[in-house]
């Protein structure tokens, strides 16, 4: 029997019982330029296989407009020139703490509810997607001579849906692509979830952080033969914008994977290597036991506590992981790799040009768009970025408060080019009261959408709309800036900058709102960490690239920078201010 399947009782490799040491790394989320490294880790840690997701909103960011998409086939063969083995988990949906869980907003726009389901609109868009997104993984199965083993459907479908007719037509889509090796689905140990997310002759594991026995043991009752795995062991979690930490011991985390190998089970460690939300790509949670309350948006960061850190660097937990894997090995372990290389020496960029934000969304912006009630971002093709709203107050009136209904992220209002205060939340009002006639901005950025529960593919902006008092205000414009659309820095370089001024007048941070330029020079290119002194929120790059979001709410404090983005000599820098900025420098260590 050769290649790589499922028997009664274990995963056979050439007929061979196997048990798979897997880990999660997400190539999307790391520098391609580090792949090769974050990969020799894992296998110094003991793991034999390495787990990622596939992002299809990062793939096609509008309709037909695919973006890379052989970035995937370029990571699997990194995967087999280290020598491991890869699970592919390709959606369509795959939470991760992603935006949007994965799924592009030119879909969930109009569909809402509808996607994830036997929905026939949603499955076109999906067999579509699945056409171009298997080329890059048919040809790089084991038994092609690739490192792919299994393939998932879907991802913890149980814990949204019950569509067992969309479940199925997944399955068999994969199989007419030409997925040959075994596929499988993930969900949590509950009955609900299993009886939702699992399909009759598809290998179902379970995802938990601890108690592996009873995960098991009620995965046996739904699967009484097959091999055992959990393929999510989470031995740490993600963090939220102006919440605490989530920390996670080492020795409790390589407790609860000694009692997962102790069951006789394979594995994937959830993550082995988080890395980066980069250029704003991180999703948002709801808060709540339903996952109904109030937004609670995905830090930058992804480091998750893994074993290897965001910064490739192993843990205290790399190395309790490494002694109990070790155990579990027919081959001695691997030396660790050679350090990624870190910054020589500490830099500090200066800002020498600035342009406000309506000069960026002059040159930057997308079409300005009229209408009765605010324009949603999905309805301004806007993915990842803001867009400014603006509507009159009649007049002659009297003060009144000035509210927003349905605000799904965060405003900062302007009222006659003044600044008026920040609306955060579903329904917000200014502290103080707003005469007519008068001209109201609204900035409003997208802090993520979410990427689990049942909240799934709601839309982002303004959802309701603008009262004074119990007055629905009508007649706005609305005009989207894209993330994406810094990526045409010869268009960057026609906004207007000129000399920066800063001081307490300009707000929060000491300087105005808008897009800061600098330059600096490196002496040792290699992996910094870039410091934003009291600048408030936004997004900064680095020689165009996008290093993701910043925001003083914490509890992330600096941003982490690939090596490989830097160069000796002259570098550029951009920070694009969104409530008010900071010193006029920013620093790498």
């Amino acid at each position: 029997m050769a290649g790589f399947t499922v028997g009664d009782e274990d995963f056979l490799m050439d007929g061979r019982p196997v048990r798979l040491l897997s880990g999660a790394l997400h190539y999307f989320r790391v520098h391609e330029g580090q792949w090769g490294h974050r990969l020799a880790m894992l296998r110094a840690m003991g793991l034999n296989c390495v787990e990622t997701y596939v992002p299809w909103n990062l793939h096609e960011p509008q309709p037909g407009r695919f973006r890379d998409v052989q970035a995937l086939g370029r990571f699997l063969d990194a995967v087999r020139a280290a020598g491991l083995w890869a699970i592919v988990r390709p959606g369509p949906y795959i939470c991760a703490e992603w935006e949007n869980g994965g799924l592009p907003h030119w879909l969930t726009g109009p569909l809402g509810s509808r996607v994830r389901t036997r929905d026939a609109a949603y499955l076109r868009q999906v067999d579509r997607w699945f056409h171009h997104l298997l080329h890059e993984v048919v040809p790089r199965q084991t038994d092609r001579g690739g490192p792919v083993i299994m393939v998932q459907v879907e991802n913890e479908y149980g814990s949204y849906g019950s569509d067992q007719v969309y479940l199925r037509h997944l399955r068999d889509l994969l199989r007419e692509r030409g997925v040959t090796v075994p596929l499988f689905t993930s969900d949590g140990p509950e009955d609900h979830m299993l009886t939702g997310g699992s399909l009759p002759g598809v290998p179902a594991t379970a995802n938990f952080g601890s108690g592996a026995s009873e995960g098991f043991e009620v995965l046996r009752r739904h699967r009484p033969r097959g091999p055992l795995m959990c393929m999510e062991f989470w031995c740490g979690w993600f963090d939220h914008w102006g919440a605490a930490p989530v920390v996670r011991e080492p020795a409790d985390a390589a407790q609860a994977l000694r009692e997962i190998l102790e069951c006789g089970a394979s594995v994937n460690i959830y993550m082995a290597h988080g890395g980066t939300n980069f250029a704003g790509w991180a999703g948002a949670n709801r808060g709540g036991a339903l996952h109904d309350g109030a937004l609670e948006p995905d830090v930058t960061s992804y480091d998750y506590g893994a074993p290897v850190d965001e910064f490739g660097r192993p843990t205290e937990k790399f190395w309790l992981f490494r002694d109990i894997l070790a155990a579990y090995r027919e081959e001695p372990l691997p030396d660790l790799p050679p350090a990624p290389a870190a910054l020589g020496a500490p830099a500090r960029a200066e800002f020498t040009g600035w342009a406000s934000l309506d000069e960026v969304m002059a040159v930057l912006g997308g079409p300005e768009h009229e209408s009765a009630t605010p324009a949603t971002f999905e309805e301004l093709d806007v993915d990842r970025g803001l867009v400014r709203y603006r509507v009159e107050v009649p007049g002659p009136r009297q003060p009144y408060a000035l509210s927003v209904s349905g605000l799904r992220d965060r405003a900062v209002v302007y009222v006659d080019g003044v600044r008026a205060g920040v609306l955060d939340g579903e329904r917000a009002a200014l502290g103080e009261p707003v005469a007519g006639p008068a001209v109201v901005e609204l900035w409003v950025e997208s802090l993520g959408r979410v990427n689990y529960g049942p909240r799934l593919g709601e839309s982002k902006g303004i959802s309701g709309g603008i009262l004074h008092e119990r007055q629905y205000l009508h007649g706005l414009r609305a005009q989207g800036l894209r993330l994406d659309a810094f990526e045409d820095a010869d268009r960057v370089r026609k906004i207007p900058f000129r000399t920066p001024e800063f001081g307490p007048e300009f707000g929060p941070g000491g300087g105005a709102t808008g897009l800061y330029r600098g330059v600096f020079d490196v002496v040792g290119a290699g992996d910094a960490a870039l410091r934003l002194p009291r600048w408030v929120r936004g997004f900064v790059w680095v020689n165009g690239f996008c290093l993701g979001r910043y925001w003083a709410a914490g509890p992330q404090e600096s941003l982490y920078v690939p090596g490989p983005v830097l160069r000796e000599g002259g570098n550029e820098v951009w920070v694009l201010e969104l409530e008010g900025a900071g010193e006029r420098f920013v620093h790498f260590a």
